[in-house]
C-alpha cells in the first residue's frame, strides 16, 4: 500500500525502491517509476503501483505416476514483474487515490497462473514415469520441465512477469504407501543394525574366548613352574639327604677308625700291661720257687690276709687257740 498523505484538499504519495508507480491524470501519464514522490489532486488523478521485487511463490498440487500412484509434488517459483508498465496495463494494478489501498488482487491472478503453467509439464512428466523413479531420479527432470516451460511461456511475458528460478522441494506419495515404500529400506537397516550387533557379540565372545585360553594359559604355566619348583625341591632335598648321608659316612667312618686306633692303642698298652704283668709274675714265681714252704704259707696267709673283709671283732675260741698253736710248734720243729 502506497504511503498517502493528506494536505487540504491535495494528497502526496511516497512511493518505495521496490514499487513502480504511475500517475494519469487525465488519461496522460504525468508521472512513472520506482522511489516516486508526487502531489496529486484525487479527483483527477488514476494511480497505479505494480511491486517489482522478487517473490517467492511456494506451490503443492497433487499428480498420478505411471503406475497410478498419487504423488503430491512441493516446488517455489521465484518471480517478479519485469515489465511494470506492460504489466499494469494487463492487469488492475490500480489503488485509490484517497487512502493509497489496492483496488483489485492482481498478484493473486500472477499466482494462479504460475501454478497452473508450473503443474502442466510436471504431471506430464509424472504420467510417464513409475513411482519408485519419481520418487528418486525425477525430481530434477521435474525442476527442469518447470523451468523451461515458465520461462517459455509466452502469457507471462504477455504480462510482463520473469521467473527467476524453479524450485521442486519434494516429490512425496500418500503417507501410508510412503511407509510401504519405507519398509524395505528400514528392514534393511535393521539388518545391518542386527549384523552389527551379532558381530559384536561374537567378537565379545571372541575376546572372553580369547581371555579364557590366556588364562588356561596361565594356569598350564603356572601348575608347570609349580611342578619345576617340586622336582627341584624335591632334587635339593634328595642332594641334602644325600649330603648328609655323605657326612653322617664320613663322621661314622671317622669315629670308627678312631674307636679302632683307640682299640688298637687299648689293645697294645693291656698287652703291654699284661706283657709287664706276666714278667714280674714270672720272676715273682721265680723267687718264689726257692723258698722254703712255711715262708710261702706265710705269703699265702698275708695274701689271703688282705683278700679278706675287714674284721670288726675276733673271738678266740680255746678249741682254735690250741690247734693254732699245735700247728705253730709242729711248724717249729
Amino acid at each position: 500500500m502506497a504511503d498517502v498523505t493528506k494536505v487540504l484538499f491535495l494528497r502526496h504519495l511516497r512511493g518505495t525502491p521496490t514499487v513502480w508507480v504511475r500517475y494519469q491524470q487525465r488519461g496522460r501519464v504525468r508521472t512513472e517509476g520506482t522511489g516516486q514522490s508526487f502531489w496529486y489532486r484525487p479527483l483527477v488523478a488514476v494511480l497505479s503501483e505494480v511491486p517489482v521485487d522478487d517473490r517467492e511463490l511456494p506451490l503443492m498440487f497433487h499428480a498420478r505416476t505411471a503406475d497410478f500412484a498419487d504423488v503430491t509434488v512441493q516446488a517455489t517459483v521465484a518471480y517478479r514483474i519485469a515489465d511494470p508498465a506492460l504489466a499494469a496495463t494487463r492487469l488492475d494494478f490500480s489503488v485509490n487515490p484517497y487512502q493509497g489501498r489496492a483496488r483489485a488482487r492482481p498478484l493473486d491472478q500472477v499466482a494462479t497462473l504460475l501454478t497452473e503453467l508450473a503443474q502442466q509439464p510436471a504431471i506430464d512428466l509424472l504420467a510417464r514415469l513409475p513411482l519408485a523413479e519419481a520418487l528418486t531420479v525425477a525430481i530434477t527432470e521435474i525442476r527442469e520441465a518447470v523451468a523451461d516451460a515458465l520461462s517459455d511461456d509466452p502469457r507471462l511475458s504477455d504480462i510482463g512477469v520473469s521467473v527467476v528460478s524453479a524450485r521442486v522441494v519434494a516429490v512425496r506419495p500418500e503417507p501410508e504407501l510412503e511407509r510401504s515404500l519405507q519398509t524395505p529400506t528400514r528392514e534393511a537397516v535393521q539388518q545391518d543394525a542386527d549384523k552389527a550387533t551379532y558381530a559384536r557379540r561374537a567378537q565379545a565372545v571372541e575376546r572372553e574366548r580369547a581371555i579364557a585360553e590366556n588364562e588356561l594359559q596361565n594356569q598350564i604355566e603356572l601348575a608347570r613352574r609349580e611342578q619345576q619348583l617340586v622336582e627341584q625341591k624335591g632334587a635339593n632335598d634328595r642332594r641334602t639327604a644325600e649330603l648328609a648321608a655323605v657326612a653322617e659316612l664320613a663322621a661314622a667312618q671317622g669315629e670308627a677308625e678312631r674307636e679302632r686306633t683307640l682299640a688298637a692303642a687299648q689293645a697294645e698298652r693291656v698287652r703291654a700291661v699284661g706283657g709287664a704283668e706276666a714278667e714280674a709274675e714270672a720272676a715273682r714265681m721265680a723267687a718264689y720257687r726257692d723258698l722254703p714252704p712255711a715262708v710261702l704259707q706265710s705269703l699265702a696267709l698275708r695274701e689271703l690276709a688282705g683278700q679278706l673283709p675287714e674284721i670288726g671283732q675276733l673271738t678266740i675260741t680255746p678249741d682254735l687257740l690250741s690247734g693254732a698253736l699245735a700247728r705253730l710248734a709242729d711248724g717249729s720243729r
